[in-house]
């Protein structure tokens, strides 16, 4: 995966898709909307949509003497002095050779593609020519907060506003009115709507520099157009992504079964409200049972299994109902089951039961039996930035002007006519894929385990004051739990999207370093041998190396891709890789054990995602104004409540010297 690239982060902390539409398009679709009803849009942003993705910078590629440099810091904390000594000449024979020239030919090649980024493509190609299932491996989720009038919790009425909003989200950035995403370092002078007036005149392809002027910085939009009607279609050997913006029907999923009805009219309209209210109580109705082979399922398949069953199902003649589920708006999983607590709701988030997901839908909404809500979200064709902005305006929406309220009641219409069950002709070989299909989901998902901390004894602000990076030393803790545990220090993926450029993605911050292990050390290993102050000023050198990390993965300076591009460059071209690619220490700084990623919102209860290695761990984290949350998952090679045990004692120690006190 990995999960939640979510934020360009608290302080600093992606590409493809279709093109957007023109400037000439969005002008011809302005026309006409003062006759239209309010509640098909969520604003009419004053700036166009896309009016700074012409202008965004691009992605830069480092240097390649600062990449190895920094990579050889990264293996510095993980390798002892003979193993370091082995990967350093390993790595200056590349920087002066083979990787020397593998450089220079993908500057090269960048300088003739100056519409994307050099990372896209070959970021594509790893996502989808992946063929393990996309369950657990690839697809993350994030759970609602639960609407903060708890009637509104009902399943139906939260099912149908969060219909309704996500059309007009979906209405509002086809228009070309949906706010562009910027993120403003000086909201008073950028984020007005006098400064708004003013930049929405200055041409595309300078529009940037303007919102840069001010300290804002746009955003790049590219995937937000892969959100809707979209599907990640099974194909041998690698898949591909369709999107058919034509479709106006959504897909709702219950006990297995799929029904279509149409949530926008044939004039490009939301249906209204009490007609979708009045479908959606038609499938919670429904008495049909589960089917005995559920065809969901088989999209948790290895991908080239599933091609291969999937053309089978086409050759039955199921390709019309194929073709209706792929060009979907989104796909809308109503569970009978009510969730008991947080680690129901992410098991059930993440995964489900196999049989009520189609997990190949660019996202899908799961709202369950008491009104628990998520996104799973198929990860290839963007990444958390689009989720969650899609997310939040949803939540706010839903929240804050629901079109449906407990006391709505649903149209007086012919739900049973509109509302279409989709049948499907399956075979003897189809049938017994789908068996198998369900046996591989089990085994596999019941080897997972997911455990959750809630740290209250402080959070952000206690940080913050203290002039410490919240994201450090939570990232520092996750190391000395380690420690505690296992006794070392190991290869850690934190995810840091790269959005701020054109067709960015992502870059990975590397939080396992020097100075955190050596502050590990101290904490965990010797205890009582420091002061607090001694202690407090290793948590400083740890926080500003990491302040630093961070800075330079938002701006492209990290070290992961731009060697990921140069080997998937070698590889395309047939060539013969540098040892520097076969060293068990690139192997073992790419076998990350601790993978994490953090979100902060308003709208987001809860985010996770499984280990993307066997012994490893998925942690998903957030930092609070006065409170620390962790939501962590592990395979049975790893024990997920010894850790976070281990990770609440490093808090607790943190936050003792924090406040001043030493520790025994």
């Amino acid at each position: 995966m990995n999960l939640l690239s979510m934020q360009l982060s608290a302080s600093l902390r992606k590409s493809g898709g279709l093109a957007p539409p023109t400037a000439s398009a969005l002008v011809i679709a302005r026309r006409g909307y003062k006759n239209e009803s309010p509640s098909e849009y969520l604003h009419r942003s004053i700036v166009p949509s896309m009016h700074y993705q012409k202008s965004l910078p691009r992605l830069p590629i480092p240097s390649l003497e600062d990449t190895i440099r920094r990579y050889l810091a990264a293996q510095r904390a993980l390798l002892d002095d003979e193993q370091f000594r082995t990967t350093e000449s390993l790595a200056k024979d590349f920087q002066n050779s083979f990787g020397k020239k593998l450089h220079g030919e993908l500057v090269a090649l960048d300088k003739n593609n100056k519409h994307t980024s050099y990372i896209s493509a070959p970021w594509f190609d790893m996502y989808l020519s992946a063929r393990e299932s996309i369950v657990l491996n690839f697809n993350p989720f994030m759970s609602f907060n639960p609407d903060p009038k708890p009637e509104y919790n009902d399943q139906l009425v939260r099912a149908t506003n969060v219909v309704c909003s996500t059309v007009r989200f979906m209405k509002t950035l086809r228009a070309g009115l949906l706010e562009p995403e910027v993120f403003h370092l000086n909201p008073a002078k950028s984020d007005t709507d006098g400064f708004k007036k003013l930049i929405r005149w200055v041409p595309s392809s300078l529009s940037w520099y303007g919102a840069y002027m001010v300290n804002a910085y746009p955003l790049d939009m590219s995937q937000y157009y892969r959100l809707f009607n979209s599907t990640r279609i099974p194909r041998q050997g690698k898949d591909e992504l369709f999107t058919d913006q034509k479709g106006r029907h959504l897909l709702v999923m219950r006990n297995g079964n799929m029904y279509v009805f149409d949530i926008v009219d044939g004039d490009g309209n939301l249906v209204k409200p009490a007609e979708i209210q009045s479908h959606l109580k038609y499938v919670l109705s429904d008495q049909t049972p589960a089917p005995a082979f559920p065809l969901g399922v088989l999209t948790s398949e290895n991908r080239d299994e599933w091609a291969r069953l999937r053309d089978k199902l086409v050759a039955a003649g199921n390709g019309d109902a194929l073709e209706v589920i792929d060009s979907a708006v989104f796909c809308l999983c109503l569970d009978d089951e009510a969730m008991r607590d947080h680690i129901h709701i992410s098991h059930n988030m993440l995964h489900g039961d196999g049989c009520n997901r189609w997990y190949d839908k660019s996202f899908s909404v799961i709202l369950t039996k008491d009104g628990q809500a998520a996104i799973n979200f198929e990860h290839s064709w963007g990444d958390g930035v689009a989720v969650l902005r899609l997310q939040n305006e949803i939540f706010k929406d839903t929240t804050e002007k629901p079109l449906v309220n407990p006391n709505s009641v649903p149209a007086s219409v012919d739900s049973a006519s509109a509302v279409r069950r989709l049948q499907f002709n399956l075979d003897s070989e189809i049938q017994n894929g789908i068996g198998k299909a369900r046996e591989n989901f089990h085994t596999a998902v019941s080897k997972l385990t997911i455990d959750a901390l809630e740290f209250k004894r402080g959070g952000k602000e206690q940080l913050k004051r203290k002039k410490l990076s919240p994201d450090a030393i939570v990232q520092l803790a996750f190391q000395m739990g380690f420690l505690r545990q296992h006794g070392q220090t190991v290869a850690t993926y934190e995810s840091c999207s790269t959005a701020a450029f054109k067709h960015g993605r992502t870059e990975t911050i590397r939080p396992a370093t020097a100075h955190t292990k050596r502050c590990a050390h101290a904490f965990v290993c010797q205890p009582g041998q420091h002061s607090a102050e001694q202690l407090l000023d290793m948590l400083n050198e740890c926080s500003k190396y990491h302040g630093q990390l961070t800075k330079e993965a938002a701006m492209g300076q990290g070290f992961d891709r731009h060697l990921f591009a140069m080997r998937y460059l070698a590889n395309s071209k047939g060539q013969a890789l540098h040892d520097l690619y076969s060293d068990p220490a690139y192997t073992a700084i790419n076998h990350n054990i601790l993978s994490t990623s953090t979100l902060t919102s308003p709208a987001v209860n809860l985010g996770g995602f499984a280990p993307v290695v066997p012994d490893g761990f998925g942690v998903g984290y957030g930092v609070h104004d006065n409170w620390i949350g962790c939501n962590v998952s592990s395979y049975p090679a790893r024990n997920v409540h010894e850790f976070l045990q281990c990770v609440h004692k490093s808090l607790e120690d943190i936050f003792t010297v924090v406040e001043g006190k030493s520790i025994g």
